[in-house]
């Protein structure tokens, strides 16, 4: 009998790679999509690494598939930005030995800057999508990705979404294939993107397509469902499950590849049903195609393209459309829209529960994060920072509001040199870009090397905490361990800044504040480039007891409120007033005591 697994959609991904029989796997962490490498790592048959941005992850792939063997890349949404250049071009070339990036979509924005559909970037590169919407699916889909990959000559994407990513499912394990590797063949037609090729290869793609587009109507990954064909549905993905819980009596065509699209079974379909929605999250991708058939469907106008979706939104939609739901007349066949009939008032549903008075819990850093202490000196010195991708990004909000601008990985540095050549020397010496470490090592690098060449001037703090905290404590190229957690050469970050040229490069400790502060004021008045390292490691790397903590002292305590300001979670202040150190999350950092004036915080322990 089948080993049967309960999986994340994550889990099911790595595991269908390694079904697939692949052999490279290379990524940067960033959530939803984290948790795929981290279980990929377990596959010893697989080689994968954390690659210091999603651009190299994917031309590692690239080049892995080139030279004959099944390869995958994995990342979030934004990260295919970064990937795009490789991913575009790679679509004109092909796939020698299977490539499939698995590309992990943020409906409802739990941990992203934007809500972008990968789609729309699949459908400008022409590169097909799959959709899986369950643990299963996840891993199932990856094998008939690589597949297809490699019947079609094509890199495949396949999209998740966090839901998926994050939910888990019953999952059967199959053996790993051994898939043989591919001759590599010197073809420079094919895999050399000069213009003359190029042009050759975007016939070979318009042709692809077309066949994906009739082969498609065929694949076992699309699912057509037969049940009252009042209301039909179109749908992929995780919003399947919503439909089958708000309409589990509706027709459903459930698409597993949502790029290209299988017209002929689509309009199949839509004629078998008298009312036919669209369900899906985000844009409406293949609402409009649809549309542009002649096929009349209900979507956008009614549901909405921002978060996610769920079956009681689904049912709020539909019950308030106003749509005569009954048969036709006798003697009026099946159309592709809404039957021409008396409209009916839809019934008052309400789903939700009554609101509840329930406090707001923003995010905020740890206890013990040197960030923290960082963003205390800038707030104290009125330092204004353009932010960057990370942890560090909570200094925009109370009580810290230090930092004013976020945007993309390694933006801040860019950023402050455009404000510098917008404004002047003078306008950015109350400014500093903040970027962490890992950070720093994907797009940081490349944005303070302009800063350099171009003559800029300007301080930029790296805040060093030794990971890549925001996504769970993944290693990089500074950190000296890789995915597998071997040892391997530091790259010294002081040593890359020196190597560019920046005169000043200073390392500081995060909780020395009179330090902190004073190199702070001399660095941000220079009129030259200023490199600032606050080398501090995240609090929870340690995983050792913590055996310093800090208690108040109440009868020294003024209530000035200065230990309050940095916004520690472990320091309360309750109804009398009475400032209190919670010793279930103190972390012993030691900054509220270096911020209080009265000796009324102590040190307690060793």
């Amino acid at each position: 009998m089948a080993e049967t697994k309960i999986m994340l959609g994550n889990e099911a991904i790595a595991r269908g790679a390694y079904e697939a029989g692949v052999k490279v796997s290379a990524a940067y962490p960033g959530t939803p999509s984290t948790e795929i490498s981290e279980n990929i790592v377990q596959y010893k048959e697989i080689y994968a690494e954390w690659s210091p941005n999603e651009k190299v992850a994917m031309e590692v792939a690239i080049g892995a598939s080139i030279s004959g063997v099944r390869a995958m890349a994995s990342m979030k949404h934004v990260g295919v930005n970064v990937a795009a250049d490789p991913l575009y071009t790679v679509s004109y070339i092909g796939s020698t030995g299977g490539l499939v990036l698995v590309a992990a979509d943020d409906p409802g924005l739990y941990s992203s800057q934007n809500e972008q559909d990968t789609r729309c970037v699949a459908r400008a590169a022409q590169v097909p999508v799959l959709e899986p919407s369950d643990s299963q699916e996840a891993k199932d889909f990856v094998k008939f990705a690589f597949d297809m990959s490699e019947k079609y000559d094509t890199p495949v994407i396949v999209r998740v979404t966090t839901r998926l990513s994050h939910s888990q499912g019953i999952v059967t394990l199959e053996e790993r294939k051994e898939v043989e590797d591919k001759v590599y063949e010197r073809n420079i037609r094919k895999n050399v993107m000069m213009p003359g090729n190029a042009k050759l290869r975007h016939l070979e793609v318009e042709k692809r397509t077309n066949n994906l587009i009739q082969d498609g109507c065929e694949f076992s990954i699309n699912k057509v469902e037969m049940n009252d064909t009042k209301i039909g549905v179109i749908t992929s993905g995780i919003p399947y499950q919503y439909v089958k819980e708000a309409l589990p009596e509706a027709s459903v065509l459930k698409l597993g590849i949502v790029h290209p699209l299988p017209r002929k079974l689509i309009e199949e379909f839509a004629a078998k049903v008298d009312t036919l929605y669209i369900v899906e999250e985000l844009d409406p991708v293949i609402e409009e195609q649809v549309k542009s058939w002649g096929i009349k469907a209900i979507g956008k106008e009614i549901f909405t393209v921002q978060g996610e979706y769920s079956a009681n939104l689904l049912r709020k939609a539909i019950s308030g459309t106003t749509i005569n739901l009954d048969p036709p007349p006798h003697g009026h066949g099946k159309g592709h829209g809404v039957a021409e009939q008396e409209a009916v008032q839809p019934e008052t549903v309400n789903l939700d529960p009554p609101p509840q008075d329930i406090p707001a819990r923003p995010p905020i850093l740890c206890p013990g994060c040197p960030h923290r202490s960082v963003y205390s000196v800038l707030g104290k010195l009125k330092i204004h920072a353009a932010g960057d991708i990370g942890c560090y990004t909570l200094g925009a909000v109370a009580p810290l509001n230090v930092v004013d601008t976020t945007i993309c990985m390694g933006a801040s540095i860019s950023s402050l040199h455009g404000m510098e050549k917008a404004k002047g020397k003078d306008y950015i010496k109350n400014w500093v870009a903040v970027i962490g470490d890992s950070t720093f090592m994907h797009t940081g690098i490349n944005s303070l090397m302009n800063m350099a060449y171009n003559k800029g001037t300007g301080t930029v703090m790296i805040l060093d905490n030794s990971t890549t905290g925001m996504t769970g404590h993944q290693d990089h190229a500074a950190t000296g361990k890789t995915l597998q957690g071997e040892e391997t050469p530091i790259i010294s970050i002081p040593a890359l800044c020196k190597a560019m040229g920046i005169q000043h490069v200073i390392e500081v400790n995060a909780f020395d504040l009179p330090e902190l502060e004073r190199v702070i004021k001399e660095e941000t008045q220079r009129d030259e480039i200023s490199v600032i390292i606050t080398k501090s490691p995240c609090v929870l790397l340690s995983k050792a007891p913590v055996k310093v903590q800090y208690t108040t002292v109440p009868e020294k305590c003024k209530n000035c409120g200065l230990c309050l300001k940095p916004g520690c979670p472990a320091i309360t202040k309750n109804e009398n007033g009475v400032i209190t150190i919670n010793d279930t999350m103190c972390n012993g950092c030691g900054l509220c005591m270096s911020l209080c004036k009265f000796g009324a915080i102590e040190k307690v322990g060793e």
